[in-house]
């Protein structure tokens, strides 16, 4: 089954604004190691850490992977609100698993329907990554074994959509946590800045679906 491509933003935008995130990989990278330096770093929102099985890569994102990290985030909550969805922000969220050996921190991660309400969800149902710069360690890979059920992945403009099967993601055409969610229209407003602005008319556009 061929996977869309949703158009994000238009390549002149992106070549205007694009400016690469930060990246350090570090090889032989204990757990130990990969715990003391989430301490060290405390609660501070950067560098934000991915591990895989001794790999650890540092990023500090980019103006851009952050204002469409934002923009995605807000677009999908405002659908929600508009249709009744129960959600859960829980931005960057560290996921991780010492048994797999692996960790992640999403650009923005939801728990929805039901395990919105939780006090303490075991994981998030949806996971939203930018990639600006392409790094060394499979971002796909690290959420296989940690159990999240749908990821987006923006990269070059284009969002592609993944859902969990078994240990392994398997790309799919639209959201199945979201089925109703039209993508090609929400990212018509990606763009539009400010996010606010964005955001109010994304929500005239659903509601004057509606009548």
């Amino acid at each position: 089954m061929a996977q869309p491509a949703y158009n994000l933003t238009d390549p002149a935008a992106v070549a205007e604004e694009g400016r690469h995130d930060d990246l350090i990989v570090l090889q032989g990278v204990s757990w130990a190691d990969y715990q003391r330096l989430l301490e060290i770093r405390g609660d501070r929102s950067v560098p934000r850490f991915t591990y895989l099985e001794g790999v650890l890569e540092l990023m500090s994102p980019s103006h851009l992977h952050d204002f469409v990290k934002s923009a995605l985030g807000r677009l999908v909550e405002a659908w929600c609100f508009e249709n009744g969805v129960d959600f859960t922000p829980v931005g960057s969220w560290t996921l991780e698993s010492k048994e797999a050996q692996r960790g992640v921190e999403p650009d923005e991660c939801y728990c929805l329907g039901g395990n919105a309400g939780l006090e303490a969800p075991e994981r998030p149902d949806l996971a939203i990554e930018i990639v600006c710069t392409t790094g060394a360690i499979s971002k796909l890979d690290v959420y296989s074994k940690l159990g999240v059920p749908e990821v987006w992945i923006w990269k070059k403009g284009v969002l592609s959509l993944h859902a969990l099967r078994s240990e392994h993601y398997e790309p799919i055409e639209r959201s199945e946590l979201l089925p109703q969610l039209n993508l090609e229209q929400l990212l018509e407003f990606v763009p539009i800045r400010p996010v606010s602005r964005a955001v109010r008319e994304y929500r005239a556009a659903l509601v004057a679906e509606r009548v």
